[in-house]
């Protein structure tokens, strides 16, 4: 579990094929990592493989490869970093799963000085129940409050430290994110529609 509050940006250091994915070597200065632990890589929770002082590796199914900007990663891109939630850290964001469900694309970005106002139109149809005006959204592992909800998709505003500590600095149209709705919202939606439908 995280909470959306990046800790660092780090960068694809090395990109190893497997026989069915590929392992991907961080560079970080959040260690010393223990092998099998939880990191959120833009987003998606990853295992820790390998640790060493400077870095860590981790490994990637086609799985996340399919559902994820993964596929997109070349040597030096840059990867939002967040570590697993130890009991007793605050929650500064909020609950993020690292599970990612679905893959947007920025279609607009407006600059008001310091500030950036990001639309992502297209949303899928099946996510649009969970996207509520004021609710949250993760943006490649951001915890984000959504500013403005239509049928179409969403925008967000992002404000100056949140660009200057996330990768979401380096944001054009035309770019995607990894996206994953608010996981209290699904559960709640999810209950009542099953509630609704007989089916609890």
């Amino acid at each position: 579990m995280f909470t959306g509050i990046v800790q660092e940006i780090g960068k694809i250091q090395s990109i190893q094929s497997l026989k069915s994915g590929i392992a991907l070597e961080i560079t970080s200065g959040q260690g010393p990592f223990s092998l099998g632990e939880s990191i959120s890589v833009d987003g998606a929770c990853l295992t820790v493989t390998q640790a060493h002082a400077a870095s860590f590796w981790c490994e990637l199914s086609p799985e996340t490869l399919e559902r994820t900007t993964a596929r997109q990663y070349r040597l030096g891109s840059r990867v939002n970093l967040e570590r697993a939630l130890a009991v007793g850290d605050r929650l500064g964001g909020h609950w993020v799963t690292g599970h990612v469900d679905s893959v947007l694309t920025l279609s607009k970005k407006e600059v008001f000085n310091d500030f950036w106002k990001l639309t992502f139109s297209h949303l899928p149809e099946t996510l649009r129940a969970f996207f509520v005006e004021k609710g949250s959204v993760a943006l490649n592992g951001v915890s984000l409050t959504l500013n403005h909800v239509d049928s179409d998709g969403f925008d967000v505003m992002i404000i100056p430290h949140t660009l200057e500590k996330t990768t979401l600095q380096f944001l054009e149209p035309g770019n995607t994110v990894n996206l994953e709705v608010d996981w209290m919202s699904k559960l709640i939606v999810q209950t009542v529609e099953r509630i609704l439908k007989g089916k609890v």
